[in-house]
C-alpha cells in the first residue's frame, strides 16, 4: 500500500528546506557581523512583531495557550530556542561542508528520536529510504569526490550540529504526537505564535547567557539589517509555516527526508549568486534523495 504525499504537501515540504538552505546562507555570510544567539534572538523577536497582528489573540489570559503551556515550552525550546541559535554557533568553529554533512543525519535522528521516546519502530523501507538520501547528500557535499570525505577532521562546531539535529528531531516528533487545542487548531499563525512566545524566551536567555561570557557583539549597517529581514521573514515565519503543516500531514519520519533537500537548493543557490556551475553530481544526487523520500513514503 502507498502513502501518497499529496502536491500541496510536497510543496510545503520543499519551501521549508529551500528557505533554510538560504538561512544557511546568509547565517554564514552574517557570523563575522553578529554573535550567533544575538542573531537568533533578534531573528525571532523580529519574525515575533510580524506575526503579532495575525495572532495577538493567542497571548490573552483567557487563551487556551495558557493551561498547554508545558506543551509549547518545549516546542519553543527544541525547534527556536535551540536548533538555529546551535547551528549559527556551529558556523563560527566549523565550516559550512562539515555543518551541512552533519545535519544531512536527521532521517536517523528521526528514527532513533521516533523508536527510543515516541514508540514508533523503524521500518526496513525507512532505513532504506535513509541510506539512499544520505548517499545523495553525500554525494553534493562531496562534490563527486569521496577523497573530499575522507579528508573532513571535526571540531567542536560539528558536535553543535549533532546537538542541533537532535533538538529538531524532537521538535518534529512533538509536532505530531500532541493535540492542539480546539482555538489554536487550523490557525497556523496562532499555532506558531504559541510557540514563538516561549521560544523567544528561551532564544532570549540564550543571548543572556552569551552577553554575560562577554560575547555578544553587532555591527550594524545595510548587510546585518538586510540578512535579519530576511531570515526573520523566510526562514523563520514562512518555513515553520510550511513545515509544520507538512510534517503534521506527512509524519515527521517523511519530513526528514525532505530536510535532505537543503544542501542541494544551498549548491543550487550557489550556483545562482556565487557563480559555481552545476555538475553532473547534482543530479545525480537529486535522484537519490528523491529516490529515498519515494522509498521511506512507502509501507507494506
Amino acid at each position: 500500500m502507498t502513502q501518497r504525499l499529496q502536491p500541496g504537501t510536497i510543496a510545503m515540504l520543499v519551501a521549508a528546506p529551500l528557505l533554510w538552505a538560504g538561512n544557511a546562507v546568509v547565517g554564514r555570510a552574517l557570523h563575522a557581523l553578529i554573535s550567533p544567539s544575538a542573531l537568533n534572538f533578534i531573528r525571532w523577536l523580529l519574525a515575533f512583531a510580524l506575526l503579532l497582528p495575525l495572532a495577538w489573540r493567542v497571548l490573552r489570559p483567557g487563551s487556551t495557550l495558557w493551561p498547554h503551556w508545558r506543551r509549547y515550552a518545549l516546542l519553543g525550546l527544541f525547534g527556536i530556542g535551540s536548533y538555529n541559535a546551535l547551528q549559527y554557533l556551529a558556523l563560527q568553529t566549523s565550516t559550512p561542508l562539515n555543518v551541512t554533512l552533519v545535519g544531512s543525519g536527521m532521517p536517523v535522528w528521526m528514527l532513533i528520536v521516533g523508536a527510543l521516546f515516541f514508540g514508533v519502530p523503524a521500518t526496513r523501507r525507512q532505513v532504506a529510504g535513509v541510506l539512499l538520501s544520505v548517499a545523495g547528500v553525500l554525494l553534493v557535499l562531496s562534490r563527486g569526490s569521496w577523497q573530499q570525505l575522507l579528508a573532513l577532521r571535526l571540531v567542536p562546531g560539528d558536535l553543535y550540529m549533532v546537538l542541533a539535529t537532535i533538538s529538531w528531531a524532537f521538535y518534529s516528533w512533538l509536532l505530531v504526537r500532541t493535540t492542539e487545542p480546539r482555538d489554536l487548531r487550523g490557525d497556523w499563525a496562532a499555532f506558531l505564535m504559541a510557540q514563538m512566545v516561549f521560544g523567544l524566551g528561551w532564544s532570549g536567555a540564550f543571548a543572556g547567557v552569551e552577553w554575560s561570557l562577554g560575547q555578544a557583539q553587532a555591527h550594524w549597517g545595510w548587510p546585518l539589517a538586510a540578512g535579519l529581514a530576511f531570515i526573520a521573514i523566510g526562514p523563520a515565519v514562512l518555513a515553520y509555516r510550511f513545515w509544520g503543516a507538512g510534517v503534521q500531514r506527512a509524519g515527521p519520519v517523511i519530513g526528514g527526508f525532505f530536510i535532505n533537500l537543503t544542501p542541494l537548493f544551498a549548491a543550487v543557490l550557489s550556483a545562482a549568486f556565487l557563480g559555481e556551475r552545476p555538475q553532473l553530481y547534482h543530479a545525480a544526487a537529486f535522484v537519490l534523495i528523491v529516490g529515498g523520500i519515494v522509498v521511506s513514503s512507502r509501507r507494506a
